[in-house]
């Protein structure tokens, strides 16, 4: 699939203010070590869903921490933004609804190695009609930091499935200032570099819809 935009951004787009309620709201949740459900998914498969199989898994793809956001007030904040670069970007993907949101605190050293957003597979949730057979169509980042909190924690982009060049790695650069928010399809390969020193706090969500025909 070619993209003339490969993500959509905007600058300084969530108010500092809010920007502060949220990382608060955040905090006062339960923050725990991230990992993925499809790491969590195939470890319980393997029968090997023990403490050490999760720091290996931490120290060899993700190192961070979250908590999740469910409040109707944090969706009304961000929902406009995804329907914008939707459009904006020409991509006019089909989706239904964004799933519960990430809250995510990366410390000194903590790291997301290059991944995608999307499952190989939809989602097999019988019981959940929502979800079921639904996949990640969109996912968008707001940055709740001020860039002078923290070195390191830069999003980058690999368009490996894009670029036959040898150098595809992509750094996002639009979005240091504090609010602002980029907005891109599941499917591409993203990092966020170790931090150096401070810390970075990024609101995560992910819009879901019909699998591409």
């Amino acid at each position: 699939m070619n993209l003339k935009y490969k993500y959509w951004w905007f600058d300084s787009a969530i108010p500092s203010r809010v920007c502060d309620n949220i990382r608060k709201h955040g905090l006062n949740k339960i923050m725990k070590p991230a990992i993925t459900k499809g790491e969590i998914d195939e470890l319980e498969k393997a029968g090997k869903l023990t403490d050490e199989h999760l720091k290996m898994l931490r120290e060899n793809i993700r190192d961070s921490n979250i908590s999740w956001l469910t409040e109707k007030w944090v969706y009304r904040e961000i929902m406009p933004y995804i329907t914008k670069a939707n459009k904006a970007a020409g991509w006019n993907h089909q989706f239904d609804f964004a799933e519960p949101i990430q809250f995510t605190q990366y410390k000194l050293n903590q790291y997301y190695k290059f991944h995608m957003d999307c499952n190989e597979e939809p989602y097999d949730r019988p019981s959940e009609p929502g979800y079921h057979k639904k996949i990640r169509k969109l996912s968008f980042i707001a940055f709740l930091s001020d860039p002078s909190e923290y070195e390191g924690g830069q999003l980058e982009f690999d368009f490996r499935n894009f670029n036959d060049d040898e150098d595809t790695i992509w750094p996002c650069k639009e979005i240091f200032s504090k609010g602002s928010v980029v907005v891109f399809p599941s499917f591409l390969w993203h990092r966020v570099t170790p931090i150096t020193s401070g810390e970075r706090y990024s609101l995560v969500a992910w819009a879901l819809g019909n699998p591409y025909v």
